[in-house]
């Protein structure tokens, strides 16, 4: 089975379409759906059409329970200004969606155990990035609320796509579909073989220019977010 990984969609519709293009057998999604984007409605309505499961992220979590994102100080002032943009935009039963989105997704296919988090294992605001150290990364695995006990840990949160092996540990990040920080702007997702255990990562074009007319027609600090998409980070 191909399971396609797909994470930090930040209400980008167009970059969303675009990586549910790629070829699969199921999809999973890593979280933050909303923020930064002009279209968190439409995304949510698209993830609920295809029934993909979906983990909730911490920017769902700060716009469906008005909570503190704890997002990196660069962006912050966006994610602010752009949640007051999506409680706008959102109705009723697409907040609900958002607070009802499970923590964690555990799998276990083809004799593979996965587990899907958007951060890390103990706590949504946690980065494992490639430069995470690796005592780092076993503190966060052997939370005891939330012990990491698989050979596969998936998660979403920096952007950045990663293949990384820790002991018997792959960690696997698909990068970013709707906000890239790694200088590509090409949306990010990538697809698992449950039979091989085999990664492959995706960086596909897609409209940016029409995102980006969208935002500088609906939102606040426009120019600061059509910015990122163009450059990627």
């Amino acid at each position: 089975m191909k399971i396609l990984l797909i994470a930090d969609i930040h209400a980008n519709l167009e970059a969303l379409r675009t990586v549910l293009d790629v070829p699969h057998d199921r999809a999973i999604c890593l979280g933050d759906i909303v923020d930064y984007g002009p279209d968190p409605d439409k995304c949510i309505d698209f993830l609920q059409k295809k029934n993909i499961p979906t983990i909730r992220g911490n920017h769902d979590n700060a716009v469906a329970f008005k909570m503190d994102c704890q997002c990196g100080y660069k962006y912050k002032h966006l994610s602010i200004a752009t949640r007051e943009y999506t409680w706008g935009v959102l109705d009723d039963s697409r907040m609900e969606y958002l607070q009802k989105l499970p923590l964690v997704i555990k799998e276990e296919i083809n004799g593979k155990k996965l587990f899907l988090t958007h951060a890390s294992p103990r706590s949504m605001f946690e980065y494992i990035k490639p430069e995470t150290p690796d005592e780092d990364i076993l503190a966060m695995i052997a939370d005891p609320m939330e012990p990491v006990d698989v050979e596969f840990l998936v998660v979403g949160h920096s952007h950045i796509p990663m293949n990384r092996k820790l002991e018997d540990l792959t960690i696997i990040n698909p990068g970013s579909v709707g906000q890239p920080r790694d200088g590509d702007t090409r949306a990010g997702c990538a697809v698992f073989d449950t039979e091989t255990g085999d990664v492959e990562f995706f960086r596909l074009e897609y409209d940016i220019d029409a995102v980006c007319a969208k935002i500088e027609e609906r939102m606040p600090y426009a120019e600061e977010l059509t910015g990122i998409l163009k450059r990627g980070y």
